[in-house]
């Protein structure tokens, strides 16, 4: 600790004298005087790119570079202008130390460069932190003081992880090795376990269980092989972690059980095949068809757009109806009633022609009518028609079939009844006029 305080406060004063010579104040006026006109130029010039950017049409990948570069134009501009003055001064030949300058050009280009590459992370968080790690290790490589950061880092230390000579020390500098080698690794991982499922999921000869199973397989295997490859690289002894994991196991088993029940309720699913993508299903009060299927819960989409999340250890303990389990054609009843006038064996025949008319009543399973009840005021029937699309809705079919058979009803003079209601009144009651209003 006395040679870390030794060391700072020696570079501490050579910083000092090295801030009071001309030929840095120099540089340095001019360094700000380019940064001022940088910002300037990038003021006036982005709304006027951005809007020629607007008109690129049908070539997204060139839009997108066109707005990763607006979006560092002042870097751009800053950068250009520092690398005319460097060459300026090195042709006038003063100050004849243009170290600043150097540094300073070779620090604005890394960090433009880093900026734009860190742009292949989608995520903006995790792309800003290594934007940031990178350029402060090409910084430190810069000024010649990669060594002494790292010494500093790693002199900021924890302990050690396990026993014997190769240990690691739990250091700052540890850390930062773990961040970033773990970051790069689980990118690896997603990127590949996205390209690979991509491909599995155009796959014809897999079905579309198979194919979710093997694409989360795959996914926690890859993230797995990521973590325990990191750990290695930085020689941690993966036996420490035994207990570690056998706390984490009791805390599964009383916190996290729900989760682990969804997650094993959804590996049952996808091996099962009791449900796969695009089925049409009803849970409960919730009918729709199935998104996707994940770890969790399965997003099920309703006729009238809500997404339900439903948990994966619901369609283990509770009954399910799939509507295209095994096949797609289903069968719809529609119940009716016709005035005692009228002759059942018309009715009957009617309400088929009209079902049969219905574009998406199939045409291949003819429709059935059955007189089920002499009802109180009608007869009472029931119509019996099969579909192939119950994703497309089942009320709205019922409702067009019903319009049909009104429409055929209509026309051939058959009526539907409705209730009526006979008062007797014992005792006569005089009813008065109502008298005008004056």
């Amino acid at each position: 600790m006395e040679e870390l305080t030794t060391r700072i406060a020696e570079f501490s004063q050579v910083a000092l004298d090295y801030l009071q010579e001309p030929a840095f104040i120099f540089q340095a006026v001019l360094i700000l005087v380019a940064f001022g006109i940088a910002w300037t130029l990038n003021w006036w010039a982005e709304p006027r790119l951005e809007e020629q950017a607007r008109r690129i049409q049908g070539y997204p990948g060139v839009l997108r570079i066109a707005v990763i570069l607006l979006r560092r134009l002042r870097w751009i501009f800053f950068v250009s202008l520092l690398t005319v003055v460097f060459a300026v001064v090195r042709s006038i030949g003063w100050p004849t130390n243009h170290q600043l300058l150097s540094n300073a050009l070779l620090l604005a280009l890394a960090w433009l460069v880093i900026s734009v590459v860190s742009q292949a992370i989608r995520s903006r968080a995790l792309s800003r932190f290594f934007a940031i790690a990178g350029w402060i290790y090409v910084a430190a490589t810069i000024l010649g003081i990669t060594d002494d950061f790292i010494a500093l880092l790693d002199g900021i230390g924890f302990g050690k992880v396990g026993r014997g000579q190769d240990a690691p020390n739990l250091s700052v500098w540890w850390f930062i090795q773990l961040i970033l080698l773990l970051g790069f690794l689980l990118w690896l991982a997603f990127s590949i376990g996205n390209f690979v499922n991509q491909r599995i999921q155009r796959s014809d000869e897999l079905t579309p269980s198979l194919r979710v199973l093997i694409g989360k397989v795959l996914r926690v295997t890859l993230i797995a092989i990521a973590a325990l490859v990191a750990l290695a690289s930085l020689n941690i002894d993966l036996t420490v972690f035994a207990v570690l994991s056998g706390a984490i196991g009791v805390g599964i088993g009383f916190g996290l059980q729900k989760v682990v029940s969804n997650f094993i309720s959804g590996i049952v699913i996808l091996l099962d095949r009791s449900i796969k993508p695009g089925d049409t299903i009803s849970l409960g009060e919730t009918f729709g068809w199935i998104r996707e299927l994940r770890a969790r819960f399965v997003s099920v989409v309703t006729r009238d757009g809500r997404e339900y999340l439903i948990p994966n250890e619901d369609f283990i303990t509770h009954e399910v109806i799939n509507w295209s389990f095994s096949d797609d054609l289903v069968r719809l009843d529609v119940p009716f009633g016709v005035s005692y006038s009228s002759d059942p064996h018309q009715v009957s025949a009617l309400a088929i022609e009209a079902a049969s008319a219905v574009g998406r009543v199939v045409e291949s399973r003819t429709p059935v009518c059955w007189l089920t009840e002499f009802g109180d005021s009608s007869l009472n029937f029931l119509l019996r028609f099969w579909i192939r699309d119950p994703q497309n809705g089942l009320t709205n079919v019922r409702g067009t079939v019903l319009l049909a058979v009104w429409d055929k009803f209509k026309e051939h003079g058959i009526n539907i009844p409705f209730p009526h209601r006979e008062v007797i009144m014992r005792t006569p009651i005089e009813v008065k006029p109502v008298p005008e209003a004056e």
